[in-house]
């Protein structure tokens, strides 16, 4: 079976209490994590080391909060008040642990889904999330990581254009794909607003219900919008339910056209954030 996992943000007993309540078994089922698998929690060394310990059982997706600890690491950005990245940082295993996170995908497509952490722009097919998510990975993983990681910052551009080049083009790639949650029609991000779907700014709509998206038809998965909560639709799969925050972690089973929604409650009393 294929399972389809929402934000952990380090909330590695509430993922052990998942694992345990759909049975999963190596030898028969798929783990798919849709990022920002640390962070906020309590226990994101232990969540670490809990998905590299699974091999490729588990498929892990880069969310911001995963580049964020790239980016402590590498001295790019100091920690926030509010991040719980300290243990990995201080672990002995910290280097095998953060060369495993940065060979982590940004978009995958398997068993019928397209998945990202945050959203997809509208100018963009499967093929164009899969090409551009792909020439990020390749400098995440190579050489010009620690570079790229000071360019990786920042809110422009905010709109697509297929001319864009270089650390323009690499930025925009990892901004639509761990942090979008508004656009407007014609594409344009919007980064400030962070309260659910009936919140969105003047001009701007939830990046899923822009008319003429070139993905409408593929099916989608995502997290990042604990504002959001749980979205089931035909074609879409918003799975971050704000386990942080106090609510619940989320899995999906996908099994062909059929699939069910597995939760367990989360501990956290956190206030909620990005």
């Amino acid at each position: 079976m294929n399972y389809l996992i929402g934000d952990l943000q380090g909330c590695c007993s509430a993922f052990e209490r998942l694992l345990a309540r759909i049975d999963f078994s190596p030898s028969r089922d798929r783990l798919w994590l849709l990022g920002d698998l640390v962070n906020r929690g309590p226990q994101s060394l232990a969540t670490l080391r809990c998905l590299h310990a699974l091999g490729d059982t588990a498929s892990c997706l880069l969310g911001n909060h995963d580049l964020h600890l790239l980016a402590v690491a590498h001295g790019v950005t100091p920690q926030h008040r509010s991040d719980t990245l300290a243990p990995i940082l201080q672990a002995d295993d910290r280097d095998a642990l953060l060369d495993w996170l940065r060979h982590q995908r940004l978009a995958a497509f398997e068993a019928g889904w397209l998945m990202v952490h945050a959203g997809v722009v509208p100018q963009w097919s499967r093929e164009d999330t899969l090409a551009l998510a792909g020439e990020v990975e390749a400098v995440l993983r190579g050489p010009a990581l620690p570079d790229f990681l000071h360019a990786m910052y920042g809110n422009q551009p905010a709109r697509w254009h297929p001319d864009l080049t270089g650390n323009d083009r690499l930025r925009f790639t990892v901004n639509a794909l761990t942090r979008l949650r508004f656009c407007s029609a014609d594409g344009e991000m919007d980064f400030k607003t962070k309260d659910g779907a009936g919140a969105a700014p003047q001009g701007f709509m939830p990046w899923f219900d822009v008319p003429g998206r070139r993905t409408v038809d593929v099916p989608i998965a995502f997290g990042h919008w604990s504002t959001l909560g749980l979205l089931d639709r035909p074609t879409l799969l918003g799975l971050d339910t704000g386990c942080i925050w106090g609510g619940q972690l989320t899995a999906a089973r996908i099994d062909g056209t059929r699939r069910e929604i597995i939760q367990v409650n989360c501990e956290q009393a956190q206030k909620p954030g990005s």
